[in-house]
């Protein structure tokens, strides 16, 4: 068992996604003094009658005049079986796009369902977005129980229309639990408002997450993100090439090749922070040199000979839009940033748009507006080495870039690469 999780909070607005990542740090003892302090100064001082936990997390300004999360707030804390990295995600449609950043990297997902209201758009667009992204774990918190008096009946219904839902999703492990973020319970310590619950609390069920170290199922991926030559005369022999690992093992001695080129050689050594390594793994940064002198440069790949991505310039991708000024739409063309290679990619078509309520695909849709999301045809002006997201996130994924304002407008998964 990895002893790090990455997990990412999701849900509608005042579902009280905050109030429960402030119940966990402080029912965790994962806070200092001074900052219980803060907040309980702030939530005074606001005329609120109990310490406003949210606040631990609703750091702008802005969300803490409207009280909604508008940003992506990263919390981190630990307890003696694990340490855990918290992406706090906004609920409102209108940045569901920073959603899809909080849930990139995560290993489990917590969407809140608010026990009163029950499934929303919302939360079936983020359910989706996390099964799209690959995300192993979903943990659906129904919260608030303590205003429909700790229903049992409440808690069953919302779970029946949210397992329905997701019998429809690549799901592999969901689990539901009874929660009131506001006053604790089944957060860290287990509830005796609920004796017809006998699961975990949530604390306890993410303690014991079973979290692949590496969920990336290719062999070696390494692509080359800069080419280091010293300027000393000492070291004028030497060549490397820097990178993040993004799937696979290294040694000295293995053999790779090198694409776009096909040139192939052997690792003559692995460097990190200027010491070597015996091996290189994801997500490690490292230094490669190889036994013979190539010509390599940035957006560069080094893997398996026998494994290899591939090379290509049309992609079938998912798109989550996410520019608010203009659609996606055939005929345009955008930047396309994939691992360390920029290229240009033209949108040839717009199979269908995907309805987040029903699942159902639109084919009569030829737009991606705000926060849609679509199966889309890309042609890229140079070749690409991609494998399929569900095979390799890393070398899965890209975004998509506005030229002329350098914004993020887009971000895709390759669901198939046409040779």
């Amino acid at each position: 068992m990895s002893d790090l999780l990455r997990f990412a909070t999701a849900g509608s607005v005042d579902d009280g996604k905050s109030t429960l990542i402030g119940r966990l740090l402080y029912d965790s003892k994962s806070l200092f003094t001074d900052q219980v302090e803060a907040v309980e100064r702030v939530s005074a001082d606001r005329g609120d009658d109990y310490t406003d936990l949210a606040l631990l997390t609703d750091g702008l300004r802005a969300e803490r005049e409207q009280g909604i999360t508008i940003d992506v707030a990263y919390r981190y804390f630990s307890t003696p079986r694990r340490k855990f990295i918290i992406a706090d995600t906004p609920g409102h449609i209108q940045y569901t796009r920073n959603m899809v950043t909080g849930a990139s990297t995560a290993d489990a997902a917590l969407i809140l369902v608010d026990a009163r209201k029950g499934m929303t758009e919302q939360s079936r667009r983020h359910a989706f977005l996390a099964t799209l992204l690959g995300v192993p774990h979903l943990v659906v918190c129904v919260n608030k129980m303590d205003l429909v008096d700790w229903s049992q009946d409440v808690f069953d219904e919302i779970r029946a229309d949210f397992a329905d839902f997701a019998a429809r999703l690549r799901t592999h492990d969901l689990t539901f639990i009874p929660v009131s973020a506001l006053l604790g319970d089944n957060v860290v310590d287990r509830s005796a408002r609920t004796p017809w619950y006998d699961g975990a609390t949530l604390l306890g069920h993410l303690e014991h997450l079973h979290v692949a170290s590496d969920r990336n199922l290719i062999d070696v991926r390494f692509p080359v993100q800069y080419v280091i030559r010293p300027q000393s005369s000492s070291a004028r022999d030497y060549r490397g090439y820097a990178g993040r690992v993004a799937s696979g093992v290294m040694r000295p001695g293995d053999p790779v090749v090198v694409l776009p080129s096909g040139f192939t050689s052997t690792i003559a050594s692995i460097d990190q922070a200027g010491e070597p390594v015996d091996v290189a793994f994801p997500p490690m940064s490292v230094v490669v040199r190889l036994a013979d002198e190539l010509d390599i440069s940035r957006g560069d790949m080094l893997c398996r000979p026998a494994n290899t991505p591939h090379a290509t310039q049309d992609l079938d991708v998912q798109v989550c839009w996410m520019d608010e000024t203009a659609p996606l739409r055939p005929g345009v063309v955008y930047g396309l940033k994939h691992t360390t290679r920029s290229t240009r990619a033209k949108v040839t078509a717009v199979d269908y748009r995907i309805d987040i309520n029903t699942l159902h695909r639109d084919p009569g849709a030829d737009t991606l507006e705000l926060n849609d999301i679509g199966r889309v045809r890309l042609r890229t002006a140079t070749p690409v080495l991609v494998d399929q997201y569900e095979l390799n996130r890393e070398t899965g994924s890209f975004i998509l870039v506005d030229e002329s304002t350098l914004r993020t407008v887009g971000a895709g998964i390759v669901t198939a690469a046409r040779d």
